[in-house]
């Protein structure tokens, strides 16, 4: 099943069923209205989106409408938490290997987390305004999912039950505001702007075997102005997969319906594939040469983030172009 989340005037938008080819959806206001709320009941709910899922996929709707990526607002709009990881260590681990510091042995076996703002997603193919290009900013491709209610205490194996749906994510961040607000020892804030999800979330089962052992095994694609920029595996390399990530948010806190889980930047010991953020080219560049060749984002720069199966996008794609934030 597919979901989506269109404009219509209200913060929290309109739900509504996708065909799998992304061509045609149903809004399910008789259902659920938003998204958040079809999460608050899913176990009633699903099923009931599931069969208007399986008309939509036949033919058998005669209310369906055109889809148009570019009404969608993020799948959630906003959210009660979104907590990103970094689970791909080997990014990890070339970052502090560029600056010549050691990464401690515990990051291998437990799991790198942030509380991001979720007051305020940015839609799929909205702009990401920032006031300046001196701040370093960066795109983030990855891979999140959504969660129903999570009790606290709740283990990796419960955890995988607990995921309702996955989406992708552009958890944009400003790479050169990182390094002072860490070194004050109190996390990410102002480094941590707004982020964006594909314009689709879906169930599981839609990746068939592509979905294993908590992993999307699959290729994130992301090309910057036109070009590929990288298609690293989502599946290959991942040190903690998603139900392990739960496990870990879980620890001493219960999670709500709607919470949203990153993967962090997806990345492949395998260099060819490409990268999922100029940081780690950057690094790479500094290994190679003594410095960085590569500009963060300028004005003007596209970024686009899919994730394709049988020449299909699942997720659809998230398209956001970098401009100058004047105020409001």
């Amino acid at each position: 099943m597919k979901l989506a989340t269109l404009k219509n005037g209200r913060r929290d938008g309109q739900l509504v069923v996708v065909s799998k080819d992304l061509s045609h959806a149903v809004t399910v206001g008789d259902i659920a209205v938003t998204m958040q709320q079809a999460l608050d009941d899913w176990a009633t709910v699903a099923p009931q989106l599931e069969l208007v899922s399986q008309q939509l996929n036949l033919g058998q709707r005669s209310d369906a409408i055109d889809f148009d990526q570019n009404a969608c607002l993020s799948p959630l709009p906003r959210a009660y938490q979104w907590v990103d990881g970094s689970a791909y260590v080997n990014h990890v681990e070339l970052v502090r290997k560029a600056r010549g510091a050691e990464m401690p042995e515990s990051f291998w076996t437990d799991p790198l987390v942030y509380q991001g703002g979720s007051d305020a997603f940015l839609a799929p193919r909205q702009d990401i305004e920032m006031g300046s290009t001196d701040w370093g900013v960066d795109f983030e491709s990855e891979v999140a999912i959504i969660t129903d209610d999570v009790p606290m205490g709740c283990n990796a194996e419960q955890g995988l039950e607990h995921i309702k749906l996955l989406m992708l994510v552009n958890d944009v961040s400003l790479r050169n505001l990182i390094p002072a607000e860490l070194a004050k020892g109190f996390g990410f804030y102002q480094s941590k702007p707004s982020s964006a999800f594909s314009p689709v979330a879906v169930t599981p089962d839609e990746l068939g075997d592509d979905w294993r052992d908590g992993k999307v095994h699959l290729p994130l694609i992301t090309h910057l102005n036109g070009e590929l920029f990288g298609r690293p595996n989502a599946g290959v390399d991942m040190t903690f997969d998603f139900p392990t990530l739960v496990e870990h948010a879980a620890k001493t806190r219960p999670l709500a319906s709607g919470c949203i889980i990153g993967s962090g930047t997806v990345s492949n010991y395998d260099r060819s594939a490409g990268s999922s953020c100029l940081a780690e080219l950057r690094m790479l560049e500094i290994i190679a040469d003594g410095k960085p060749s590569t500009p963060f984002m300028q004005y003007g720069d596209i970024v686009k983030i899919e994730m394709v199966a049988s020449d299909q996008s699942i997720f659809g794609s998230i398209e956001q172009t970098l401009i100058h934030y004047t105020g409001s």
